[in-house]
């Protein structure tokens, strides 16, 4: 017989921020009420990007208030026009930086193994209109980055990465800002590693720090020239000292993502149709951003929307990430009605993100675990020993 499993009396939610300790950065705070100096470039900003730099051995690098805009302002400073392929499978601000340069997104299908761009069908849908690439290392994963370098260049386009999801990442001992034209990094709060909001831009071109610095700042040159039609992008003095002391324990928290992933894994992977993301590739040092799973309804015996649910009713939020895709969403679906993305739309209806971040408990870990497994167990008969309403979960609006 197995044993009811009570809900958690809190909700644990898909991801959490980590967090210094207060008092590091209630004296980091002494520190910037002295200076008075909020934004506008101040010293924390100054040191933090420095320490950045160094961190992902990149020469050159620009912080922005959020990884948003800082893709946005990159496809900017690069001067892309026309047509950009990129992937479906990937959250809506790859896509919204595209439509806020009026660029036209051409979205070709992914690779089932790793979710990212298929870079034989990018080569196929390149057309005279096509100046650039812009792919996503979907969960932290890195794309097949020589397959994309080699159908670049052979073009003559832009490769742009979008690596929100991959801070901490190396290839064959190479940070993964290494790759490509431009690489964006997400600061956001439920990122491995956070500024609370925030974004850099690392690139190639040393040509292009100067353009950057200009458009993120309102194209000002001094207080009374403006070069550019630039915008408000800058960093504050908040964020950079939340990220540089975060910064201090980046390996820490991605160790402890690591224990972590290998336990979801080793309780989730004997689970009947729970299938376990792909192992990295040779050679890629991950940063364990995500633990997901793909459900397979005819053998665990619900599908994974209906997993979703039931975890919810145990105070789990876990996060159907991504669904839908991109073209199916309202703002795009009349634009790309009919478009055929078979792989994408698969994963995006079997996906399933779970809790993973580094404070996680790991009793936490064995009690989702329970609640997966006892879904497949007990389809018929899965709620907790009481059943209780959205509300009493704290799910309520």
């Amino acid at each position: 017989m197995i044993r009811p499993i009570q809900p958690f009396a809190k909700p644990i939610t898909v991801a959490r921020p980590a967090l210094p300790p207060l008092q590091d950065f209630c004296r980091g705070l002494e520190t910037i009420w002295e200076r008075a100096w909020l934004t506008n470039d101040g010293p924390l900003v100054q040191q933090f990007r420095q320490n950045l730099l160094r961190y992902l051995r990149a020469a050159h690098g620009s912080l922005f208030t959020n990884g948003t805009l800082a893709l946005q302002i990159g496809l900017q400073a690069l001067g892309i026009s026309g047509d950009v392929i990129t992937t479906p499978f990937t959250f809506v601000a790859t896509s919204h930086a595209l439509f806020w340069n009026k660029l036209r997104p051409v979205f070709v299908d992914i690779e089932p193994k790793y979710y990212s761009i298929d870079p034989d069908l990018v080569e196929a849908a390149i057309t005279p209109w096509t100046s650039a690439i812009l792919a996503v290392h979907v969960y932290g994963q890195p794309c097949q980055l020589k397959a994309l370098e080699r159908i670049a260049r052979k073009h003559g386009l832009k490769l742009l990465y979008d690596a929100a999801h991959a801070f901490g990442v190396q290839v064959d001992g190479q940070p993964i800002g290494s790759f490509g034209d431009m690489s964006m990094f997400s600061f956001h709060a439920t990122k491995v590693f956070h500024s609370i909001e925030g974004g850099m831009l690392v690139f190639r071109d040393p040509a292009l720090q100067a353009r950057l610095d200009y458009l993120k700042n309102f194209g000002f040159e001094n207080e009374t020239e403006v070069l550019l039609p630039g915008t408000n992008a800058k960093m504050t003095e908040f964020q950079a000292l939340m990220g540089a002391l975060l910064l201090d324990r980046i390996e820490e928290m991605i160790n402890a993502r690591r224990t972590l992933t290998e336990h979801y894994r080793a309780r989730l992977g004997s689970i009947p149709g729970i299938r376990l993301t792909a192992p990295a590739r040779s050679g890629v040092t991950q940063n364990y951003a995500y633990m997901n799973i793909e459900v397979e309804p005819d053998t665990f015996g619900m599908g994974r929307d209906q997993l979703y649910e039931q975890l919810r009713v145990y105070n789990v939020l876990a996060r159907r990430y991504f669904y839908p895709i991109i073209p199916d969403f309202p703002c795009y679906r009349t634009m790309f009605a009919g478009i055929r993305l078979p792989v994408a739309r698969a994963v995006a209806d079997r996906i399933l993100t779970l809790p993973l971040y580094s404070d996680l408990c790991m009793d936490d870990v064995d009690r989702i675990c329970d609640m997966v497994e006892s879904c497949h167990h007990r389809p018929d008969r899965h709620m907790p020993a009481e059943r209780l309403t959205g509300r009493e979960v704290g799910l309520s609006a």
